[in-house]
């Protein structure tokens, strides 16, 4: 079997014997499912900034070294481990669901087209996808009042994994790919609007970027629909606020952002 392994620093003494493996992925793979993709989401909880979904799928035959899940690693490991997951896996896509889409959508639908993106960018026909978490967010959502009429058989069949990022390797290389995407993206909007200080805080809230709401404003990229807009004493610009999706909206993919498959972006 072919090896991954990098000559960089060792792993850190508070990340060992705690690797992710591809337990849950070699038991599909044993019962017929060929591709089979690890997905998880960043930014659902940020006050700016898209929401963020990245699809892995695994090489079977391919060994890769010091994969935690995002949380446990520093910038600088998470942005070394990205290139190498890139290079190992099979495919990678990351799909996202803009600010404005976040505010048309809600969060729960934005994170469904987000995730259907970057399975669909994927350029592979998946036949399972691991989930990070106990909700299946590839799932359609209902569009009848009563909640019938969505098509559950409608994609590949999904497990969800309650930490999932911490056990399974797919769902984990998702993770890092997933913050790392979105961390580069927040770093570039910072030069775009420095007072936020968005290159630190990745629009997620903190001392520095509640000061700068309350002194500036919200900019283009902040979630106005969100209630922290209800707290501000700046106001300049209202809170957004927008009808739900009645029962019978149906959720539209505008586009897909392609991801590395078997073909190159």
């Amino acid at each position: 079997m072919a090896s991954n392994a990098s000559a960089a620093a060792p792993l850190r003494r508070a990340l060992r014997g705690r690797a992710p493996g591809l337990a849950v992925e070699r038991r599909l793979w044993s019962g017929g499912t060929d591709v089979v993709a690890g997905v998880d989401e960043v930014g659902r909880g940020s006050w700016a900034g898209p929401l963020t979904v990245a699809a892995v799928v695994a090489d079977p035959d391919t060994r890769i070294y010091k994969v935690r899940d995002s949380k446990m690693l520093y910038a600088s490991e998470r942005e070394v481990l990205h290139d190498r997951i890139r290079d190992w896996a099979r495919a990678v896509s990351v799909g996202h669901a803009t600010v404005a889409e976040c505010a048309e959508l809600g969060m729960s639908d934005a994170q469904r087209l987000a995730a259907r993106r970057a399975v669909d960018g994927l350029g592979l026909a998946v036949g399972h996808v691991l989930v990070d978490g106990s909700w299946n967010f590839l799932r359609p959502r209902p569009d009848d009042a009563d909640g019938a009429g969505a098509d559950r058989d409608d994609g590949p069949d999904v497990t969800t994994i309650v930490r999932g990022d911490a056990s399974s390797l797919s769902i984990a290389a998702a993770s890092v790919v997933a913050k790392v995407t979105r961390d580069r993206l927040m770093v570039e909007a910072a030069q775009r609007h420095p007072a936020y200080w968005f290159a630190s805080n990745k629009g997620y809230p903190c001392p520095r970027h509640i000061a700068a709401l309350a002194a500036w404003g919200p900019c283009a990229i902040h979630r106005r629909r969100w209630v922290f807009m209800d707290d501000l004493r700046w106001s300049g610009v209202p809170r957004l606020e927008a009808e739900r999706p009645d029962a019978n909206h149906q959720l539209t993919l505008p586009g897909t952002e392609r991801g590395r498959g078997p073909n190159g972006p």
